[in-house]
């Protein structure tokens, strides 16, 4: 029986995979947070493997908090460079595949076109720069996965719809950037994409093809358009008004561009991708 080891369990995506997992019954799972396996302690992670040799890791652990990095940049690179360094170590060593999560914000978000896998990445914050480190250390080792996204949402953890679902009840208007574009990405939708290239994989090894690749569900947007259409669909009677990036300042600064170009992941591992509008109304629904 295949086994996997999933980090940051939980998580936004490892609480989605989580989920998913009852579906496949010919797979056996470790689902493992900080309060289970530190993956800072050298002795409890090598004593893992050596017990337990997972055949794969998907690594949803991960530093998030963007703005705190700035102040925070020792932990931010032991949680986001040091440990996926030391996942893909052990990976080699026991002959293991790692699949890791990394950001959009590896890049600058100056372009004008989706960031393909082999555009050079130009991280402009603490946390960017401590994602792409880990990226780094991955790609010493082989046998890797490494899936960049973006403005990832689900009903687990901080983040963006559910922070506008609560602002929506509570306020009368939001103000929200619209300066700032991209594409969001629901986890349940990335957990079942990972999962998928996993069953590739074990069907025939040859599937599992190392390298960089990007995931976001299809479609752009700005926030204020997120926002917009969360109020939309779920009818709350709140006002949204647009605002430039200047007006609403945060310590760590973001992409104004991050469109991800996923040619790449659909035709490697034949994966039907969701308009991004479709996914929300799912998930709101569900959610409700």
């Amino acid at each position: 029986m295949k086994s996997i080891l999933v980090t940051g369990s939980n998580g936004q995506l490892g609480s989605e995979i989580r989920k998913l997992s009852a579906s496949y019954r010919g797979i056996k799972f470790f689902f493992h947070d900080v309060d289970t396996l530190d993956l800072t302690d050298n002795v409890l992670l090598e004593d893992f493997f050596y017990k337990n040799k997972p055949h794969y890791i998907i690594n949803c652990a991960a530093y998030t908090a963007v703005d705190k990095a700035e102040k925070e940049k020792e932990l931010a690179f032991r949680l986001n460079a040091e440990v996926p360094g030391k996942l893909a170590g052990l990976s080699k060593r026991f002959i293991t595949k790692l699949i890791h999560i990394s950001t959009d914000y590896v890049f600058d978000g100056k372009s004008y076109r989706p960031y393909k896998e082999d555009d050079v990445p130009n991280p402009a914050s603490v946390y960017a720069r401590s994602k792409f480190e880990g990226e780094n250390r991955i790609l010493d080792h082989d046998n890797s996965i490494i899936i960049r996204t973006s403005w990832l949402y689900s009903a687990s953890g901080n983040n963006f719809v559910k922070t506008i679902l609560k602002l929506g009840k509570e306020k009368k208007e939001l103000r929200i950037v619209f300066d700032q574009v991209g594409s969001p990405t629901y986890a349940g939708d990335l957990a079942s994409a990972i999962l998928q290239i996993i069953s590739l994989s074990n069907a025939d090894e040859k599937n599992f093809v190392p390298g960089i690749y990007h995931y976001s569900n299809e479609g752009v947007c700005s926030w204020y358009d997120l926002a917009v259409e969360i109020v939309r669909i779920t009818g709350m009677h709140c006002k949204i008004y647009p605002v430039e990036t200047w007006e609403y300042p945060l310590p760590a600064k973001r992409p104004f561009y991050s469109v991800l170009n996923k040619n790449k992941i659909r035709s490697t591992f034949k994966l039907d991708i969701p308009h991004w509008k479709d996914s929300l109304t799912m998930f709101l629904k569900d959610y409700a």
